[in-house]
């Protein structure tokens, strides 16, 4: 027996994981699953925008990594025109309350939900999973309208790898095994999340040895192909719309079909912050973690020197960004979805003309709702739970109401007015101390994309405490030490202790550079050519 002083430190992941970056001078997609990136640049290579790649990637991601986006959820989108061509705008399909959204559906069981958020214990978790969990699906329409507006190629060829990736089915892989088994208790809950994700009562495994198979997610391929054919808002008013309505109905749930033909994603003008350089950052308008993200670049100018951050330049933005997080927090209490099951999926692209493009889209939790839809195969988001279940509550529930959420997407333009860098993240509150780093390493102390998807960093997602990387070096740890209590984790595939950030930089020679998450096990970037 070791002396109990003596144990040693268990490790989840004793090896050193490099992700390979990719270099191009075209086009380039990076996405946290590589087939999806792929998919993007067939459209690049048909001679589309970073628009038609960007959407291609997100219809493909439905298919190929259904536990963090889909059909059924929600997101933003930035774009930046090449060359200066125009003002950066928001694509926001964020979500919105269903109009029967009603709180005393919602009833509280006077305990406090200790695992996700520190709020107020809704009876059953009907605000976590199932069909009252349910906000309006507009990820469709905001992909939808970032084609028609940005977009070169026919709908239906962009939407072609999605149909086939549908076809072929998920890959039954380890980390498939790893997500499904995290989500299994509550899957098992509904017929056809269990029917599809639980064969014979359990999670899909892979081989011992060989080469794992893939199994269909339901009906979603021929959903996927009936959007291919009759377009985008069939999704919304026409047949597909129709088989939804008729199954959350069936269900129990809130979302009617006036709800979905009443979906409409929109166009804002992104929020622009002048920034490192000379650069300017083009950040996403609504209801997303901009504004907090702004208070912690105010908080951090002028504190990079140096060819890396040291001890100095972590303790200051740990308190930029409890100082960030408290004026967020300041009117909403712990409203807000904490990072403990929040999964989503960032994607950007770039095309040859200098296009960028930044997408965060979302399901909200692992699987969202857990609710696959029979008839058309949708996994059906759980956003109902960013809503505080707190009568009266500042970001509390109503119908049609829009919820405050954690999406990033940032593209920082050149002091020539080009876009430079497209980035973002997916990791709930998470996100955005993962974008600010890896924005500050890369502009403003000169990293390579790959060298600073690989740099240790910190987390802070409140107004209190940090989450460090244990890689960190021990002056850094003593400095965050002397600021408050400092929590050391490791950087692995799970548990999930940092966000997952993507990003491709375009450099002054004409280089392009990308770099997905280093443990995200399926990512990657992907250049054109």
């Amino acid at each position: 027996m070791f002396p109990s002083a003596r144990i040693p430190t268990h490790r989840t992941q004793n090896w050193q994981v490099r992700k390979p970056g990719a270099r191009g001078r075209a086009g380039m997609v990076a996405s946290q699953v590589g087939a999806a990136a792929e998919a993007g640049v067939l459209m690049l290579d048909a001679g589309g925008t970073a628009a038609d790649a960007a959407v291609a990637t997100a219809f493909a991601l439905a298919a190929v990594e259904p536990w963090n986006s889909g059909l059924g959820g929600i997101g933003f989108a930035q774009v930046a025109a090449p060359n200066g061509g125009g003002p950066a705008e928001t694509i926001d399909f964020g979500p919105v309350a269903p109009a029967a959204l009603d709180p005393a559906a919602f009833p509280l069981t006077g305990r406090t939900k200790r695992d996700l958020f520190a709020w107020p214990e809704v009876e059953g978790d009907r605000n976590i999973h199932g069909p009252l969990s349910f906000v309006i699906p507009s990820a469709v329409a905001g992909y939808a309208l970032l084609h028609e507006r940005h977009g070169r190629l026919p709908l239906r060829d962009v939407l072609a790898p999605a149909v086939a990736l549908a076809k072929r089915g998920l890959p039954a892989d380890w980390y498939t095994t790893l997500k499904v088994a995290f989500s299994a208790a509550v899957l098992r809950l509904y017929p056809e999340s269990a029917r599809v994700y639980l064969p014979n009562g359990l999670p899909p495994i892979p081989p011992y040895q060989g080469t794992p198979g893939f199994f269909p997610l339901g009906n979603l391929a021929a959903t996927l192909e009936r959007l291919a054919e009759a377009g985008p808002r069939d999704f919304y008013e026409g047949e597909v719309a129709a088989s939804i309505a008729q199954d959350v109905r069936e269900a129990g749930g809130l979302l009617s079909a006036a709800d979905l033909a009443g979906c409409r994603a929109r166009t804002l003008p992104a929020v622009e912050v002048p920034w490192a350089g000379g650069r300017r950052l083009m950040l996403a308008n609504g209801l997303t973690a901009a504004p907090t993200l702004r208070r912690v670049l105010e908080g951090m100018e002028g504190a990079a020197s140096g060819p890396e951050p040291d001890a100095e330049w972590y303790a200051r933005f740990a308190r930029a960004m409890r100082a960030a997080y408290a004026e967020r927090l300041a009117g909403l209490g712990d409203a807000e979805p904490r990072a403990a099951e929040s999964c989503t999926t960032h994607l950007t692209a770039c095309d040859r003309d200098g296009m960028m493009v930044a997408v965060t889209t979302t399901l909200l939790s692992s699987m969202g709702s857990r609710v696959v839809l029979p008839r058309s195969g949708v996994l059906m988001n759980n956003g109902v739970m960013w809503f505080d279940p707190t009568p009266g509550a500042p970001n509390g529930m109503a119908p049609g109401k829009r919820p405050l959420t954690n999406t990033c997407p940032v593209i920082a333009l050149g002091a020539d007015g080009r876009p430079e860098i497209a980035a973002g993240a997916s990791g709930g509150r998470r996100i955005m101390a993962a974008v600010a780093q890896m924005l500050s390493f890369v502009a403003e102390f000169g990293m390579d994309p790959e060298a600073a998807a690989h740099h240790p960093r910190v987390d802070v997602s409140g107004p209190d405490g940090v989450t460090a990387d244990d890689r960190l070096p021990a002056a850094v740890l003593d400095r965050l030490r002397a600021d408050g209590p400092v929590e050391l984790v490791e950087h692995g595939v799970m548990p999930l202790n940092f966000a997952c950030p993507n990003m491709i930089q375009r450099t002054p020679g004409g280089e392009v550079v990308g770099v997905s998450d280093a443990m995200s096990p399926w990512s990657a970037a992907v250049a054109q050519g």
